[in-house]
């Protein structure tokens, strides 16, 4: 597990850039570093030593010197692949899975992508083609990002190492924060400044002497295949979790896991357990608040598998970790649940290197009751056009007129969605301001810029590119190619990787990803019930009190904390000189959603997306991407 970054050129490329960018990620590999230098290239590593520590270093070289890779990750399939190589006769000098790729290139070369089994953002340079290779692994577990001009790429692990070169474009990129109002993060191809990418999950890039191309190699097929007994179904899931997660526990480090109390975290520590001769380490934090504590069920699994447990309760410290958070995570991000997560990660890192998790249950399997809604509103008849329009508005205005949580708004929420068609409603679903708010929220000069762009249609587009037939397939691939990678993985590989630790998740094996993707719609969710395979092949591993429990999600109390503990933060932030400076928001808008909060209504989302732009913004407003002097060190 590293960070990694670089520059390849048609001229000479400073190696003392890429020695600053990596210096600024060292959260990210805290035990060496590495660098290659010739006359088109300079690469460079942070390593965080976790399989073949003694002789796992990069950056790694093919037998003649030309082909030269850094790569953060891992590959679970490396016994394989090194044996496959070896068989066709290369020289392997380590004994871990870096290496593996620059021969493997020789083989496959852009190709070799499809060999791998792992989380993986890797570079290949091909010295003879100068031409520089950048890959992601399928989910998006690890992230890349990269930015050209004329005769130059450079790329990172995270956007603060691209930041360390002065001649990054440093400009806000107005439909990326238009996108971030929507979703609560900046959704690939973008990234909140303009010129400078994320590479999507799943996808290669190859800059060959100026030229650019970036391809897709892989995307999960959703044809249903037919099941003829569901028990035999039950016990290849079971077999797929245990082979998933056995693969994840291969470290020279101590590994652990996250465990939440939930059907995901809980399968995960099953599995450790019945494939560890220890105790498996597990890591479970709290809030006062009892709809947000998931310790009791969490202690339930740790009792049940005499896990080596620990626990961590949140409190009153948020509003001092929140600019940190701002520092690491690059970009705004408003999903509120990378407090506990950050909090998770700092308890378990003073036990342990490697985490496993549960991530990718809910989307593999069907996890969340936003999908029952939608399996079930796929029953509504589609409104004539006229028709629908007028609900929509009447909906739209009811709405926006009424009470929160009041029988009228709800009558409003439900016209609107039944006036919409399927992708439009997950649209709506899933976002946090609607398009008629962020209007009202934004300067003259930024809507007239932003006019025309639609948010919703990145979903719409993956709504209708999936290969699914029915709107519970759609929806869950939509959630696969958008909210896993950009949102739920970030906030994990952030937050482990800002404590210099690595996040493993079993559920996101390709193999098992796959598979789970060919499940008929009714073994995953029916009526309101969801997850219905993964919970009956589970349930002989876990406490019979998380059978058929409802999904909590790891959520904060964020409405109260708005108007408690944070609302000072909260106000001063969003309303001070610094912030009105910035002429993107209309700050009698901004003041009276803060009012009305205060009050009793629930705006407690969109203004944590304000809230988190504007740290964001205070976090990285600072010359070559430095650590502001208020944040401190990183990890601390």
């Amino acid at each position: 597990m590293c960070g990694i970054a670089g520059v390849a050129s048609t001229s000479r490329p400073d190696p003392e850039l890429v020695r600053r960018m990596c210096d600024v990620i060292v959260h990210r590999g805290p035990d060496g570093a590495g660098f290659h230098t010739d006359e088109h290239a300079a690469l460079g590593m942070r390593r965080l030593a976790i399989v073949d520590v003694a002789t796992g270093h990069q950056p790694v070289h093919s037998e003649d010197g030309r082909v030269v890779s850094v790569f953060n990750g891992e590959l679970y399939n490396f016994p394989e692949l090194r044996r496959e190589l070896t068989r066709r006769g290369h020289l392997l000098r380590s004994s871990g899975d870096s290496e593996c790729l620059v021969h493997l290139y020789e083989e496959h070369g852009p190709d070799l992508t499809r060999l791998l089994r792992g989380m993986f953002a890797f570079a290949v340079w091909d010295r003879d083609r100068q031409r520089l290779v950048l890959a992601r692994d399928r989910a998006g577990k690890k992230p890349l990002y990269w930015w050209a001009d004329d005769t130059s790429i450079r790329f990172g692990s995270e956007l603060k190492s691209l930041a360390r070169d002065p001649g990054m474009p440093r400009e806000i990129d107005p439909v990326a924060l238009h996108h971030y109002l929507t979703y609560r993060y900046v959704p690939a191809p973008w990234s909140i400044y303009q010129g400078v990418h994320k590479l999507p999950p799943g996808h290669v890039l190859v800059w060959e002497r100026g030229r650019i191309t970036v391809d897709r190699y892989w995307r999960l097929d959703r044809t249903p295949r037919v099941v003829t007994d569901v028990r035999e179904e039950e016990e290849r899931l079971r077999e797929l979790i245990l082979e998933a997660t056995r693969v994840r526990m291969v470290s020279e480090r101590p590994i652990g896991a996250f465990l939440s109390g939930g059907v995901d975290s809980s399968a995960v520590v099953a599995a450790m357990a019945m494939q560890s001769r220890d105790p498996v380490k597990t890591f479970c934090v709290g809030f006062d608040d009892g709809r947000y504590d998931e310790r009791a069920e969490a202690r339930l699994v740790a009792e049940r598998y005499s896990t080596d447990h620990h626990e961590l309760m949140v409190t009153a410290d948020v509003p001092d970790v929140l600019p940190l958070l701002a520092w690491h995570f690059d970009e705004p991000f408003a999903d509120s649940s990378a407090v506990p997560s950050f909090y998770v990660a700092r308890l378990s890192r003073r036990h342990v290197t490697v985490v496993l998790n549960g991530d990718g249950g809910d989307e593999c399997f069907g996890g969340y009751q936003r999908y029952a809604l939608m399996n079930q509103a796929a029953r509504i008849p589609a409104m004539p056009g006229a028709l629908a329009a007028v609900s929509a508005r009447a909906g739209t205005r009811i709405t926006e007129q009424s009470r929160y949580r009041s029988p009228a708004r709800l009558l409003g929420r439900l016209m609107r969605f039944a006036a919409e068609p399927p992708a439009r409603r997950y649209a709506g679903l899933m976002s946090c301001f609607t398009p008629g708010q962020k209007d009202e929220l934004y300067e003259p000069a930024l809507r007239e810029r932003l006019a025309g762009v639609d948010s919703g249609a990145l979903l719409e587009e993956a709504f209708l590119a999936s290969s699914a037939t029915t709107t519970l397939g759609r929806v869950m691939d939509v959630d696969t190619t958008g909210y896993l990678p950009y949102d739920l993985l970030v906030k994990v590989d952030i937050t482990t990787m800002a404590n210099s630790m690595e996040a493993r998740s079993p559920f996101l094996d390709h193999h098992l990803m796959e598979w789970a993707a060919g499940l008929p719609d009714p073994l995953k969710v029916r009526d309101r019930r969801t997850k219905l395979l993964l919970r009956r092949a589970v349930a002989p591993w876990l406490p019979a009190r998380l059978h058929n429990r409802p999904k909590r999600g790891f959520g904060v109390p964020l409405a109260a904390w708005l108007r408690g503990d944070l609302r000072d933060l909260a106000h001063d932030a969003l309303t001070d000189d610094t912030a009105r400076g910035r002429g993107l928001f209309r700050p009698e808008v901004v003041a009276d959603l803060l009012r009305r909060h205060d009050e009793g209504a629930d705006h407690g989302d969109r203004l944590w997306a304000l809230l988190q732009f504007e740290l964001w913004h205070r976090a990285h407003a600072v010359p070559d991407g430095a650590v502001p002097a208020e944040i401190g060190c990183p990890g601390s």
